[in-house]
């Protein structure tokens, strides 16, 4: 008799709740993995992609910057997407777009307000 107690199937009030714990197992690791993603993956390239922007966003004349060819030179004029620089001691001056620094070096002053 025990063993056919075990056995039977369960009623309909036990069904419904046995549904929401196995919908419960089934999508937690599901949106911990999401969260897990956001945290490690989305969010930091997001905070890197608004760095960048500010970086590009505040480049001034005279900043030492750094393209992403490894070119090193000083900014001797800035216009909406081009930047015009001036490398080595020649004095070589290259048209680069502004997209393409990688780097400013320059350490600017924040203004605190």
């Amino acid at each position: 008799m025990l063993f056919r107690l075990l056995v039977e199937t369960p009623s309909a009030a036990d069904a419904g709740g046995n549904t929401v714990v196995t919908l419960l197992t089934t999508l937690l690791p599901i949106v911990l993995m999401v969260v897990i993603f956001y945290f490690l993956l989305i969010r930091p390239e997001k905070k890197r992609s608004k760095k960048m922007k500010d970086m590009l966003d505040n480049l001034q004349v005279a900043d030492e910057v750094v393209t992403t060819g490894g070119i090193i030179g000083r900014v001797l004029s800035v216009k909406e997407d081009t930047v015009l620089i001036e490398t080595g001691s020649d004095r070589t001056r290259l048209r680069v777009l502004r997209s393409s620094i990688a780097e400013n070096r320059t350490v600017h002053d924040e203004v605190q307000s």
